[in-house]
């Protein structure tokens, strides 16, 4: 293994011997990422644990405790252990290992299951949305443990399967209480090297509408759930909208799916609604289910006890912030600085395991930092610029050693 530049700073890529030395750790960190992607992990189509299960290997093959949690047949998780210089201040690096699918491969100009380096990016699905991402935590944890050093603090490295629609494998983390004692968590989701301060959390909120049927040609015999359901989805969305976040901007709320009524000469009795809310720190599950109850209990009073609303929560995320003024966002904004990057606080208006780690330690901190792209997710022709991914591991590499 040659001696990693980011390491011995009396190096310098300018010199001859610096020059083969970057060339080799470019060409080891994009071997590791073309791996990874070459390892199909499409949510609910593919075993994800393959990944974990590579990267279990190739760990512990760096000389670090590295174990695979399986879960089922299709899904497990990763987590690996690096001791630090301290044990103070636990700390969890994350990463997704799952992807959403392909979509119309038409739309893509090279094939989303092989990488393709083109023009000083790596085209594949899971390209930015983040094999990047914790492929380069491995990457750098790994290179650490092989040059003799230890980072800062305790690591514990955690590929989690299913983030892309249930979050199975951060729940599971959960469940076996392997994150109690963790202070601050770095995911490695796409940001452009910038720094995720903020994420939005997100409430499906689906609730049912009962009123009463009648012809259609005499509707104030009837009492349609159709109209009441939509007036209450308006009312919904403006008590939600109204609340911003310096970074996130404003919450949102819309209906995305609605079923209701019997026959066209009819007046509909029942009308289910789903609305996608995503909230900002602030706001809460609680927030907004106790506006329900009030609209609807206003509803049920104008109409003499005609109109029921139940609700089912669907998915509910947590929103996440750390302070810009925070240690943690400081500590690493320095590193990211002392890299030759300017990066921006910005917020993600997805949710990722971040908002169920929480659920283990409220107080715990999030960032995200990555060498994706955040506007490339879920696209055909996903990619994430080469340069980036490698200077991302320069920064994480530092970052870890820090003090």
């Amino acid at each position: 293994m040659p001696e990693h530049f980011c390491l011995d700073r009396h190096i310098t890529k300018g010199s001859e011997i610096g020059m083969i030395i970057v060339r080799e750790f470019e060409q080891e960190a994009k071997e590791l990422l073309e791996r990874v992607l070459s390892i199909p992990s499409v949510n609910h189509k593919d075993d994800e644990g393959k990944v974990a299960e590579y990267l279990q290997e190739y760990l512990t093959e760096a000389g670090i405790e590295a174990k695979v949690q399986r879960i089922d047949e299709t899904h497990a998780n990763l987590i690996a252990f690096i001791p630090g210089e301290n044990h103070g201040k636990p700390t969890v690096w994350n990463g997704h290992i799952d992807t959403v699918p392909y979509g119309d491969l038409a739309e893509w100009e090279t094939n989303p299951a092989v990488p393709t380096e083109k023009d000083g990016k790596l085209y594949a699905r899971g390209a930015s949305d983040m094999k990047s991402g914790i492929a380069a935590m491995a990457y750098t944890l790994a290179t650490i443990v092989k040059s003799g050093k230890k980072p800062a603090y305790d690591i514990t490295l955690v590929g989690t399967c299913d983030e892309e629609k249930n979050g199975l494998g951060a729940r599971e983390l959960v469940k076996a209480g392997l994150l109690p004692d963790v202070e601050e968590v770095l995911i490695g989701e796409p940001t452009g090297l910038n720094i995720g301060i903020a994420q939005k959390g997100c409430l499906w909120l689906e609730f049912e509408v009962f009123g009463k049927t009648s012809h259609g040609a005499y509707p104030e015999q009837g009492v349609n759930a159709v109209d009441y359901a939509v007036q209450i989805a308006d009312q919904l969305k403006a008590f939600v909208i109204k609340s911003s976040h310096p970074v996130l901007r404003n919450a949102t709320a819309q209906i995305t799916q609605i079923t209701g009524g019997v026959a066209p000469n009819m007046t509909p009795d029942r009308c289910t609604v789903l609305m996608d809310m995503r909230l900002v720190p602030g706001q809460t599950k609680e927030m907004v289910i106790g506006k329900l109850e009030e609209i609807a209990e206003v509803y049920a009073s104008e109409t003499e006890g005609k109109i029921r609303v139940e609700r089912h929560v669907k998915n509910d995320r947590i929103a996440v912030s750390t302070e810009p003024e925070d240690a943690f966002t400081q500590k690493l904004k320095k590193n990211i600085e002392n890299n030759g990057v300017s990066p921006q606080n910005i917020g993600i208006n997805y949710f990722t395991d971040g908002s169920i780690m929480l659920q283990a330690n409220p107080k715990m901190k999030v960032l995200l930092f990555g060498a994706g792209e955040a506007d490339l997710c879920h696209k055909a022709n996903e990619y994430v610029y080469l340069d980036k991914y490698y200077k991302s591991i320069e920064i994480l590499t530092a970052y870890a050693l820090d003090k």
